[in-house]
């Protein structure tokens, strides 16, 4: 998945990536995407520190399904000391993929001629 993430994208991704039986309302992913992606914009990756608590358990509850993921960076400031960074990254492949589970089938390959096209529309009326 290589274009930006949209939030009907994101959603979509969500919505799929819920396995144990239980679903999620369309409006509920749509607003969990919007308020994701309201962190990320048009980047992959974000600082963890700008997170409250509550937005940080949506983050982890996403990693749980694979749709971010975490990464830490170590620099060493002035003073010698060690200092970690931490950021949240978007699983572009991953939510192409949860996003793709959900793309409706196409009949026929492009190329190839339904075999059924060439019936006359009465064929399909009951009698």
């Amino acid at each position: 998945m290589d274009a930006t993430i949209t939030v009907d994208d994101l959603a979509q991704a969500i919505k799929n990536s819920i396995q144990d039986g239980r679903s999620m309302e369309d409006e509920q992913a749509y607003l969990l995407a919007m308020h994701v992606l309201n962190f990320f914009g048009y980047s992959d990756r974000i600082i963890d520190n700008i997170l409250e608590p509550e937005d940080r358990d949506a983050f982890y509850m996403l990693e749980d399904s694979g749709i971010l993921t975490t990464e830490r960076e170590e620099t060493t400031l002035y003073d010698g000391r060690e200092w970690r960074i931490h950021y949240w990254l978007f699983k572009r492949d991953r939510i192409g993929d949860l996003i793709s589970l959900s793309a409706p089938e196409e009949a026929a390959e492009p190329g190839e001629e339904s075999p059924y096209a060439d019936l006359p529309e009465d064929v399909w009326r009951r009698g």
